[in-house]
């Protein structure tokens, strides 16, 4: 959730960790700073409350500069929002600085020995433990990377830690343990970076390592060391990230949430692109290591997931049941360890993460490894934590998500569980030659059907300044729009504050219409599938009570144009499989619109942040 940026080099470093910042906003914080080492051999500290730009204007009224410093973005876990929480934290001299995601479990216990021991703590985090203990074994007579070592091994939980002392001029330490969000180290020409993401330094470097689980790093302008979190030396190969820059730039639109949205009918290409065979037809995905005959051996799928990711499982349930005629449940991954989960050799785990860091999420992934569970991971961030725990992968290669509120990538999650269920029933002889080649020609219409309804945001804009003033509101879907339903309620209460709940419409009557009157608008999802006679009907109790309506119906539905006070029309694709895929889009923009009405910030919601990496 925090951000992490660091530099080491022959530049300035301040404007380096001050962009990198600005690159990592989208993460979410609510105070920042950062710590430079001068040339004379101090270390200036600069930390503000609030958005980036406070710091920024402090460091103009007040300069500080070196060609070594770390920075960071803070989201609160302990102590409020303040200077003195906002990291960089020091020692009791002074002479280091510790940067750090994750949450310290044990920090009660530590502080109490600390402060026995004569420690002066100024802040309430529990991040301020780190630089005390490592001050307490520099006094050992150790380095610094061995003193960072030995303080890390004492602290429980997962954690990104940087830390940068005074009296080693020439080096930063970082360390990751377990899940608490990723360290990227970056290579340059005579200068190395540190990042918890790969936006915060792209313009600077496409070559990057990505630390493992309890591995650390001692950095140097020239190069840099490895150790494991045993103190064993490690070896470790840079790779070319391939991703531009410029795609993480707002490329002309008022906001990234927009710019991704935008961008879906190139995303959902990309999704497609190497993985589709049309003549013969087929699907290939060469990065899943599975027999023919494991697949075929496979009982069930368990999908664990989380928030928007949880919801393209909920469509993927319905398309590998369907295509691969096997059951599927779907777990939220908070969840899904403090349960008895029934997995075996027999079970296949699907794990849904954009980012690849979420920790609940990466939590059931090395649950299921330890029951030797086969799993593959869908994510969109090369090199990330899910990559390297699961046995294959499929990426998304939706490119940079900025916006807090996924869009882009919710759509390539779905197009790829869409591959996956036809590549299982491919293997498992549930899908008949003459099926398998609709299915894919589907695909092929897809991005232009999205573009269709990327046209069409005048009328999403219109609409929702109709209902931007709107409490709350009640999305209805059923079958394999139900969590679209959730998504778009999802979507509208994460960017805009409005109270918004998804509910299967079959349920309607078991609760959520006592809620309906004229104040409350209704977003029914009602294109012409295997439920719609049921869905119309939901439509005409709902205007029975004076709710307004407003329905997602194929084009040439004339029948609820009648019906509903509202009408988006979705273009027709002949699997209904893919139907979500376009019945979301104008949920995503009219949740836009109406949060943009209301004068939301939408790409950095209050209280959220794009990737959860602490329970």
């Amino acid at each position: 959730m925090c951000g992490i940026i660091g530099y080491i080099g022959g530049r300035s470093s301040t404007p380096i960790l001050l962009e990198g910042l600005q690159q990592l906003e989208y993460r979410g914080y609510d105070s920042a700073g950062i710590a430079v080492l001068s040339p004379g051999g101090l270390i200036g500290i600069r930390k503000s409350v609030g958005k980036l730009h406070n710091l920024v204007s402090m460091v103009e009224s007040d300069p500080v500069d070196g060609t070594l410093g770390i920075g960071h973005t803070r989201w609160a876990t302990h102590g409020e929002p303040s200077k003195v929480n906002a990291h960089p934290q020091v020692d009791c001299r002074g002479d280091l600085v510790v940067i750090h995601n994750g949450i310290v479990e044990n920090y009660l216990e530590l502080k109490r020995r600390l402060v026995a021991n004569g420690h002066v703590f100024a802040s309430q985090t529990d991040t301020e433990v780190l630089p005390h203990l490592i001050e307490e074994e520099l006094l050992c007579g150790v380095d610094l990377a061995e003193a960072t070592r030995r303080a890390l091994t004492k602290i429980a939980g997962s954690h990104a830690v940087v830390v940068l002392s005074r009296h080693e001029p020439e080096r930063i330490i970082t360390a990751r343990i377990g899940n608490a969000g990723g360290v990227v180290v970056g290579y340059g020409e005579g200068e190395m970076f540190i990042a918890s993401d790969l936006p915060a330094i792209l313009k600077h470097t496409r070559s990057m390592a990505f630390l493992e689980n309890r591995e650390m790093a001692a950095i140097e302008r020239n190069g840099v060391t490895y150790y494991s979190l045993d103190g064993t030396r490690t070896q470790k190969s840079p790779q070319a990230v391939p991703y531009d820059p410029i795609s993480a730039a707002k490329g002309g639109y008022r906001h990234y949430m927009l710019k991704e949205i935008m961008e879906q009918p190139r995303s959902v290409t990309d999704a497609i692109r190497g993985r589709v065979s049309f003549e013969p037809p087929s699907v290939l995905l060469e990065d899943l290591p599975f027999s023919e005959t494991e697949l075929r051996d496979l009982r069930k799928v368990t999908i664990v997931a989380c928030g928007t990711s949880w919801h393209a499982g909920l469509v993927g349930k319905y398309m590998i049941e369907q295509l691969a005629h096997l059951p599927v449940e779907v777990d939220y991954a908070s969840e899904f360890r403090y349960r008895h989960a029934l997995i075996d050799e027999s079970t296949l785990l699907v794990s849904i993460t954009q980012s690849g860091e979420t920790v609940d999420t990466l939590a059931a992934m090395e649950l299921a490894k330890e029951r030797h569970v086969k799993q593959i991971t869908i994510c969109n961030v090369i090199g990330s934590q899910a990559t390297r725990l699961a046995d294959g992968v499929i990426y998304l290669r939706a490119g940079p998500e900025i916006g807090v509120a996924s869009t882009k990538a919710f759509t390539s999650q779905v197009v790829v569980l869409y591959l996956l269920g036809i590549y299982l029933g491919q293997a498992r002889g549930t899908i008949a030659q003459s099926d398998l080649g609709n299915l894919v020609d589907d695909l092929a219409h897809l991005p232009d059907l999205i573009g269709t309804l990327l046209s069409k945001d005048n009328h999403y804009e219109a609409l929702a300044d109709q209902l931007y003033t709107a409490h709350d509101c009640l999305y209805l879907g059923r079958g394999i729009n139900y969590p679209i339903a959730l998504e778009g309620a999802l979507k509208l209460k994460e960017i805009s504050y409005i109270h918004a709940e998804g509910y299967p419409a079959g349920e309607m009557k078991h609760g959520p219409i006592a809620l309906i009157d004229r104040d409350l608008p209704i977003i029914a999802i009602a294109p012409r599938d295997g439920v719609y006679d049921k869905m119309v009907s939901n439509i005409e109790q709902v205007k029975s009570r004076h709710g307004t309506v407003i329905a997602l119906a194929t084009e040439g539905d004339s029948n609820l144009d009648a019906k509903a006070d509202h009408v988006i029309h979705i273009p027709q694709t002949t699997s209904s499989l893919l139907t979500p895929v376009l019945t979301i889009i104008p949920l995503q923009l009219l949740a836009y619109h109406m949060a943009i009405r209301r004068g939301c910030d939408v790409d950095q919601p209050r209280n959220l942040a794009k990737s959860v990496t602490v329970e």
